[in-house]
């Protein structure tokens, strides 16, 4: 299967090893370096609301490192972050520009203090929400909080293998002074791998599980099985199109997940996919952006 997320700058995760994760396998690290780009991300992001996006809302953020890169990276940048779960946005707690918030994306954030210019729910989150119920009433909400202007952005994977059970595999670069922490010699690599071990077309419903091993030189110096499990419903592009329509969006458009060109001082730009046959792959992965 080849819907996996894009391969991520290692540099993103540095911050995250800390003192106290010396000679331990920080699962949230490891998928900031194996996963994500919110560097890239942001400029993205940026190019498909396609105006001065300052405020971002950032869903079912996880460790919220998005919106970490967005304060640091954009001119008078704030962030609102909102996970269930109290672990992994500690690391946004107290950071200047971002307010973290615990709880339910539904009803966690209050549209008229939240506001915000553009809302990004990644890493195939949105499939989170089961139910197309559960799926409106969340798109309803999360357009209220949008200003003039703004813009809904989710990732969704699709294609010929989206349904197929199986692993795909990638290696990143270790950190020299990550290694040093774990106590593993430099130059050693993560192998990353993403397992969907369950697929059922007719319901949407899929299991996946992220799985990190330190190799080098061919011996596994640590190893951390199912890291993350996921059991989500894989919405489709016209599933979401759809959704979004109805939760009150006037247009919706897909985007490749990568700028369609960015220039020498780091602008990125992006337009809309027109013609799939020949913009997407056999097997993809696309930003769904709807607009208020």
């Amino acid at each position: 299967m080849n819907a996996v997320p894009a391969d991520a700058d290692p540099s993103a995760a540095d911050a995250s090893w800390g003192a106290e994760h010396a000679g331990t396998l920080d699962r949230y690290a490891l998928y900031e370096l194996c996963v994500q780009n919110p560097a890239a991300l942001t400029a993205l992001l940026r190019a498909i609301h396609g105006g001065q996006p300052r405020v971002l809302g950032e869903d079912f953020s996880g460790t919220a490192a998005l919106s970490r890169a967005w304060v640091q990276t954009v001119p008078g940048g704030s962030a609102v972050a909102v996970d269930h779960d109290p672990e992994p946005i500690a690391r946004a707690q107290g950071i200047p520009g971002i307010r973290a918030i615990v709880g339910d994306v539904r009803t966690a954030s209050e549209p008229g203090t939240d506001a915000v210019d553009l809302i990004w729910v990644g890493n195939f989150s949105i499939g989170e929400l089961k139910t197309r119920e559960e799926l409106i009433v969340y798109l309803r909400h999360a357009r209220l909080r949008l200003n003039e202007g703004g813009v809904f952005v989710c990732d969704t994977y699709g294609g010929e293998s989206a349904f197929l059970t199986g692993d795909v595999h990638r290696h990143h670069a270790l950190p020299s002074d990550v290694a040093d922490r774990l106590g593993v010699p430099r130059g050693s690599r993560i192998r990353y791998t993403w397992h969907q071990r369950h697929a059922d077309p007719l319901t949407g419903l899929v299991e996946n599980a992220l799985h990190f091993r330190i190799e080098h030189a061919g011996v596994v110096e640590h190893e951390l099985g199912d890291a993350f499990v996921y059991r989500w419903r894989l919405w489709s592009v016209p599933e979401l199109r759809d959704a979004m329509l109805e939760a009150g969006f006037t247009r919706v458009d897909c985007y490749a997940q990568l700028p369609d060109a960015i220039d020498t001082e780091g602008n990125a730009y992006a337009k809309p996919i027109t013609d799939p046959a020949s913009e997407l792959e056999d097997s993809f992965i696309v930003c769904i952006a709807a607009r208020a």
